[in-house]
């Protein structure tokens, strides 16, 4: 998760289990436009095997069918708009359910439906097209039955390197942490709200080197931080960390010549 950078650094800010595992979260958004009901990712689903569920130590308090419900009011068969920055299996697992609601190995991807049966399906065409034919290197980050459903019912929407889903929310594809993920911009009353996805997983990956193991291309991973970062501090955006169980919402600031997470309290009144 921290790339080149020494484990006697990172250790401090993500202690390590006894198998080298560090915490994180799956931070999915909810936007309820009046119109539409969106969700920007899916999490990691629910269609795995007691080993992989132990092997990933997988814990979940509910099903995301409920935590939805509990979060929002509002159930799986209300959203119209399902929308994946790329289609890597913690991004994506929860587009489907197991037609038996069991959490079990899928024999094939026939067995999977839509989590959100009257929902669009939004995704690059061509994050589509690495995941059907992806790199040896992220290969097993792409579970067929997590996307290809949704291409027999014809839900699933190839969309363009740059799209606008509903107004003010735009997605733009960004290579690094592979050829074709996606980050997203909210702009609404004068204030953005910016989801790097696995970019910058989470606010201890803001400090430059920081960066994943995972990513293809780190060096592009680099150039957008040195260039998206002082962005941020310069517009006052409110950044979502995808992966981060601390502080998935923060400001940036700048300190010296350094930037740095700050964590977002927002005002109740």
């Amino acid at each position: 998760m921290f790339g080149v950078v020494p484990r006697v650094l990172w250790e401090h800010v993500c202690p390590p289990d006894e198998l080298n595992r560090i915490r994180q979260q799956m931070n999915c958004v909810f936007i309820d436009t009046g119109k539409d009901k969106i969700l920007i990712e899916t999490g990691i689903g629910e269609k795995w095997t007691e080993k992989e569920t132990k092997m990933y130590g997988i814990f979940r308090e509910r099903p995301f069918a409920e935590t939805l419900l509990e979060r929002t009011g509002c159930r799986p068969e209300e959203i119209t708009i399902v929308i994946n920055t790329h289609l890597h299996f913690d991004h994506a697992g929860g587009n489907t359910i197991l037609t038996s609601g069991q959490a079990s190995s899928l024999p094939d991807q026939t067995t999977a439906i839509a989590q959100f049966p009257n929902a669009r399906y939004l995704v690059s065409r061509r994050e589509l097209e690495h995941a059907e034919n992806p790199h040896e290197r992220d290969r097993a980050s792409y579970l067929p039955e997590n996307w290809r459903p949704m291409i027999e019912t014809g839900q699933l929407e190839p969309m363009p390197d740059e799209f606008e889903a509903v107004p003010g929310l735009r997605f733009q594809t960004v290579r690094g942490h592979s050829e074709t993920m996606q980050t997203w911009r909210l702009d609404r009353g004068g204030k953005t709200l910016y989801g790097f996805a696995d970019l910058i997983p989470t606010h201890h990956h803001v400090p430059l080197p920081w960066i994943m193991g995972y990513d293809l291309y780190p060096t592009e991973t680099l150039a957008f931080k040195k260039e998206g970062l002082p962005k941020a501090v310069q517009e006052g955006w409110l950044c979502l960390f995808y992966h981060d169980f601390e502080h998935p919402l923060c400001k940036l600031i700048a300190s010296g010549d350094k930037i740095q997470a700050i964590p977002f309290l927002e005002d109740p009144t």
